[in-house]
């Protein structure tokens, strides 16, 4: 493994303006995007962050689930968070195949601080100000000690870039990332008017969109096999 350093089916169409590159010519691609498996803060409803919180044997069941869902899929190159419970859904789905995997510190969770640990109601209890249902609306606050989503936009459109140019023409590429990074890949990707933010998505869900020099499509929205729920 290297460092790189520097639910629904959904109608074709969905996904339109991509933000344009200085390319003349962008190769099309397509992108598989996984949250990763349950873990037992993810039982709990515990916002994560960046605490490197390990699958459960639940998340683990899941992400072998996943396997064999997207064993059908050819993949060119994989690249995943490298916090735990993102790298080691990664690697479980990767088993059995020759695809590199690239550990990339830019697909880590939003950093959200002081609320690490703590659920919705714990944090509502501590800080009465938030909107009982902000929780699901990141844009609407930055945590104590935490990371603005307006930053996390910015290393995911930087990260974005660096695995489109790690990929050839009709390659598919794997990445394995958390919840908060799905939703701004979306934001980056997404058409003017779609709301992003109102998806939630399920731990080991896929989500493929293809890529190519005149914008994006979504092809699958949150998909999940068959048996994935517990």
């Amino acid at each position: 493994m290297t460092n790189l350093t520097g639910g629904t089916s959904a109608a074709p169409g969905y996904i339109r303006s991509f933000q344009r590159t200085r390319r003349s010519e962008v190769p099309p691609i397509e992108l598989v995007l996984v949250r990763h498996g349950q873990t037992a803060w993810n039982a709990l409803r515990r916002f994560q962050g960046q605490t490197d919180v390990p699958l459960d044997d639940f998340g683990r069941a899941q992400a072998r689930m996943l396997a064999d869902y997207l064993r059908k899929f050819p993949i060119a190159r994989a690249f995943s968070s490298d916090l735990s419970r993102a790298r080691e859904t990664a690697e479980i789905i990767l088993a059995g195949r020759d695809v590199p995997l690239v550990l990339e510190p830019r697909l880590r969770e939003m950093r959200f601080g002081d609320w690490e640990g703590l659920d919705w109601a714990q944090i509502r209890e501590r800080y009465p100000q938030l909107p009982e249902a902000g929780w699901a609306n990141p844009r609407e606050y930055t945590p104590a000690g935490g990371e603005r989503f307006e930053d996390v936009h910015r290393r995911v459109r930087e990260v974005i870039a660096a695995i489109r140019d790690q990929l050839g023409a009709d390659d598919r590429g794997l990445i394995v990332t958390h919840a908060g990074i799905l939703h701004s890949i979306m934001h980056v990707l997404k058409p003017s008017g779609i709301p992003p933010l109102r998806i939630r998505f399920q731990p080991a869900s896929v989500t493929r969109i293809r890529v190519d020099q005149d914008g994006a499509e979504l092809a699958t929205l949150n998909e999940y096999p068959v048996g994935w729920r517990s």
